[in-house]
């Protein structure tokens, strides 16, 4: 199973983001994100603009959703996904996090590099604290902070 789980979050691109606004207000959004071996954390590029960011900058205790893709025919209750609840830290420009993260986004996804030049984007690491992983129909089961962190650091 942790095989099944290594390849969801390595093959899938996008994420859902769930953050809490200002008031408590609960918002999710879409996310690309990056995997920093290394660091064992998810690595997110995002405008300072974004309400999602403002929103990690005030509560940064956020979850990630990956999810595999519907399939044409394929019951949607069973899809492959995991929930991920953990810390968001903004990275600092230029520092060795920052420079990690932004090569390991870069490999995976090469089109933002123009991103890169723009001043309101910022690197987010977020870092697992627990999951639950959700393998097909009935077969579900919880992930402690070293078994999540184990398997993003898995090349």
């Amino acid at each position: 199973m942790n095989q099944a789980l290594r390849g969801l979050l390595h093959t899938q691109r996008i994420a859902s983001l769930g953050t809490l606004g200002v008031h408590g207000e609960p918002f999710v959004s879409m996310v690309p994100y990056a995997i920093e071996p290394a660091a064992g954390c998810l690595i997110m590029h995002v405008s300072l603009l974004a309400p999602h960011t403002r929103n990690m900058l005030s509560h940064p205790e956020v979850s990630v959703l990956v999810m595999q893709p519907e399939r044409s025919g394929e019951p949607v209750h069973a899809l492959p996904r995991v929930s991920i609840d953990g810390t968001i830290k903004r990275l600092l420009l230029d520092s060795s996090s920052w420079v990690a993260a932004q090569q390991v986004y870069l490999e995976r996804f090469p089109e933002a590099e123009p991103m890169m030049q723009l001043g309101d984007f910022s690197f987010m690491a977020f870092f697992p604290s627990c999951a639950r992983h959700v393998a097909g129909f009935g077969s579900a089961r919880p992930l402690e902070t070293e078994d999540i962190v184990r398997l993003l650091r898995l090349p």
